[in-house]
């Protein structure tokens, strides 16, 4: 009766879809999101584990005077806060570690600028050239400091090709004075750090689009002028995150050092890192020692959202 009426009308009987089944491609699409979703929580498992269960541990021994040559500590309060004040070695060594940051922070990052730009090219020996600049992030930091050491020794091998050359009469002591071993120490930090801005940057500069390059050229622009004024802009959100990225690591710095001068000559070189350890391990202070690792958190977080947030107000201004 239905069918007949529809025929009678002129309406055409639309054909309803039956429900759809899910694809093959749908649960494999599924199995792929639970398969992140267990990566990311064992690695917010990890996170926790390892970085905010140790941090908060530290925390709470700050507030005591624990040794682990006495069986119990005893709760003080603020005053190992309180000693930081007076502690005119910390304050000696949050100085150094200030002025290495600031002295590595601005070479590292303008030599990995200066060759992002000289290594930004297709050719197979360029790439080869690119994975040789990165080769210093790679290296651990106790060999770094190993082989630098070899080579800044009175008879190693910058001295003797020096002398050699006759740019010096006699070796140089570039480790065994304070101000020489600060400039080793910067220096080879530099060359370090270099490595990873280097490829910070090459990763920015390939995404600059050529055709501004090619338009500026036509307008008569010099390859200084299109630097300025093309590239800088244009890398300015990987400045951000090189600037911030190489502060945080020279603050926390401490195998380098270590293995380079041991934080000599005369405490010259010794990092708050340096004095952690030292503080824990050498004068069993583990209290007071959590106390300045809570001061040096506290104070590479301020640094680096202040940087970051100069640098992101200049990204807008760009």
């Amino acid at each position: 009766m239905t069918a007949t009426r529809q025929a009678v009308v002129g309406v055409t009987p639309v054909a309803v879809p039956p429900p759809r089944r899910p694809t093959r491609t749908r649960f494999r699409r599924i199995r792929q999101d639970g398969g992140l979703g267990v990566i990311a929580a064992v690695g917010l498992g990890l996170y926790l584990v390892f970085i905010v269960v140790p941090v908060l541990l530290s925390l709470r021994s700050s507030f005591t005077d624990q040794n682990p040559l006495k069986a119990q500590s005893n709760f003080v309060g603020l005053n190992n806060y309180r000693e930081m004040v007076h502690d005119s070695e910390l304050h000696a060594t949050v100085g150094y570690t200030l002025l290495l940051a600031v002295g590595v922070t601005v070479a590292a990052n303008v030599l990995g600028i200066a060759f992002a730009v000289l290594l930004n090219r297709t050719s197979l020996s360029y790439r080869t050239l690119r994975t040789i600049a990165f080769l210093p992030q790679v290296i651990s930091g106790v060999i770094v400091g190993f082989v630098w050491k070899t080579i800044l020794t009175q008879n190693g091998l910058l001295n003797n090709v020096l002398v050699h050359i006759g740019v010096v009469g006699q070796p140089i002591d570039w480790l065994g004075t304070p101000h020489l071993a600060m400039l080793s120490v910067g220096i080879v930090v530099s060359w370090v750090l270099s490595g990873f801005t280097t490829v910070v940057y090459l990763a920015a500069l390939q995404h600059i689009p050529p055709e501004l390059y090619d338009a500026s050229s036509i307008d008569g622009a010099s390859a200084g002028q299109q630097f300025r004024m093309i590239t800088l802009r244009m890398v300015a959100p990987a400045t951000t995150i090189s600037v911030t990225i190489s502060l945080i690591t020279v603050l926390k710095l401490y195998d380098i050092i270590t293995v380079l001068t041991s934080g000599g000559p005369a405490n010259a070189t010794e990092s708050t890192a340096q004095y952690i350890v030292k503080l824990a391990f050498t004068s069993d202070r583990f209290g007071y020692a959590s106390a300045v690792a809570m001061a040096l958190l506290l104070l590479s977080a301020v640094i680096a959202l202040s940087v970051t947030g100069l640098l992101r107000r200049r990204e807008v201004g760009l």
